[in-house]
């Protein structure tokens, strides 16, 4: 290793030691012939001390850096003098004064400035990422997101719960929104999909007798984005089988109050507000309330449950599910089927933090023909249903359990717990509002040598003239 220690682990008790750091500079400050820099790593900063007495040959050096150089220096841990002490920062009772540097690599290009706080277009940050991901205030967000993740993982482990992965590349089955297709290069005319969630495998994986399974699960979405939303995004997956909607409440519950102690040191009291569909739209309008006011737990968590099964599309001049078609309904409503649809209650909860939608999630139907009239119901064929869940269906007639889950909007919960306004702060290589990377400029075109193998040909749009 280059290094014995990270720049911001250095403290007093090590005062005195010989150290080895790596790291890039900060900032520069030069009095007299002592120079100044401030090194920084994933850890932290630290002073360093360039004094030409001992540095000797190796001052000359010093004329060649610049701020975000990437350097190697050794030196002697020593205690700052009275009165320079920096109490903002941990390593601020201590300093480095070097006997060695090296110039590891050279930044040559300052698209703009980390240390001072300045408006940057957001286009512009997320071209250079990995220079905006450099900055201590970025790094921290996804030091933090780490732990969360960790924890949460740590806490399912103890509960008994089997991390499973499923298929990234699948079958396309819209579940509101549009998929992401991808072509396929054996079967001609065929496509899988980008999963919008692990919905049909999680529940394929109940009937495999796995009855506690969770996943950090990566999703994908072809939607308009907002702030809240990124085409592809990172949730909290789970399914149980043989269990009720509390079960689950007090499951999420529980590890909710041990992440927020774990991170923030924070007491979130549980178990958290139950409220019905109905009663939640008349008192407050709204199906995710924000009762931060009323309640006076800076998070404020609340379970809405019993939403109906259905909504009446008027476009269509049909019903549609409220949430997926694999959602159960209330068992004293099912004889309600046909008739009174908007009276049909459905077994499905939101969780809802500060006035947003942090997860959903539902008791899920374990018997075919129960699937099948649902299906009917909302205007699926039997033969569009075999096509499209077909493999569902089997596995539904093979003693499936009855089981439900949940899933958890990682981005959100982070964004919400750090106090951030975009999920683009805490993912690392995000898009844009339009659903571009400026850092890898995709979505890109490609060579036509790909889409012959792939026998596809490029439509170009017809241009308004055209048409007339």
């Amino acid at each position: 290793m280059l290094r014995t220690h990270y720049c911001g682990q250095i403290r007093k008790k090590d005062v005195e030691k010989e150290v080895s750091l790596c790291g890039w500079i900060y900032r520069i400050r030069e009095h007299g012939k002592i120079v100044f820099l401030d090194l920084r790593d994933r850890e932290g900063s630290i002073q360093v001390v360039c004094v030409p007495s001992v540095l000797k040959d190796n001052f000359d050096v010093m004329r060649n850096l610049g701020k975000e150089d990437v350097i190697l220096l050794k030196g002697i841990v020593q205690a700052r003098p009275k009165g320079t002490i920096n109490d903002k920062i941990p390593t601020g009772e201590v300093e480095i004064l070097i006997n060695d540097i090296e110039i590891l690599n050279k930044c040559k290009n300052h698209p703009f400035d980390m240390e001072i706080e300045t408006e940057v277009a957001e286009e512009l940050r997320l071209k250079h990422r990995y220079l905006d991901l450099r900055s201590p205030k970025l790094q921290s967000n996804f030091i933090f997101r780490h732990k969360v993740v960790k924890k949460i993982r740590d806490l399912f482990d103890q509960s008994g719960f089997i991390e499973i992965e499923t298929p990234i590349l699948t079958k396309s089955t819209p579940e509101g929104a549009r998929d992401f297709l991808v072509p396929s290069r054996l079967r001609s005319g065929a496509f899988y999909a980008l999963p919008q969630s692990p919905q049909l495998f999680k529940q394929i994986l109940m009937v495999a007798g796995f009855d506690k399974y969770f996943q950090i699960a990566r999703c994908f979405r072809d939607e308009d984005l907002r702030a809240d939303r990124q085409p592809e995004f990172t949730q909290l997956d789970l399914e149980m089988s043989f269990i009720e909607e509390e079960d689950i409440f007090t499951l999420i519950e529980m590890v909710l109050k041990d992440v927020f102690k774990y991170v923030l040191n924070l007491d979130i009291k549980i178990p958290f507000p139950r409220l019905n569909h109905k009663d939640v739209i008349a008192k407050y309008g709204s199906d995710k309330p924000d009762l931060r006011q009323d309640l006076n737990g800076e998070f404020c968590f609340l379970w809405i449950k019993e939403f109906p099964l259905f909504h009446f599309n008027q476009d269509s001049n049909s019903w549609d599910m409220e949430h997926h078609p694999f959602t159960a309904p209330h068992a004293d409503d099912i004889n309600l089927l046909g008739k009174n649809m908007d009276k049909i209650r459905a077994r499905s909860y939101d969780l809802v933090l500060n006035g947003v939608e942090l997860g959903s999630g539902s008791i899920r139907i374990h018997n075919r023909e129960l699937q099948k009239k649902i299906f009917e119901t909302i205007g699926i064929s039997e033969e569009d249903a075999e096509r499209k869940f077909g493999f569902l269906l089997r596995a539904l007639e093979c003693g499936a359990p009855p089981h439900g889950g949940f899933a958890l909007g990682l981005d959100r919960l982070i964004t919400i717990m750090l106090g951030k306004e975009s999920i683009r702060d805490v993912i690392a290589f995000p898009k844009t509002q339009r659903g571009v990377c400026p850092l890898a400029d995709a979505p890109s075109f490609v060579d036509l040598s790909q889409l012959l193998e792939l026998k596809i040909k490029i439509l170009k749009e017809e241009k308004n003239e055209d048409k007339k």
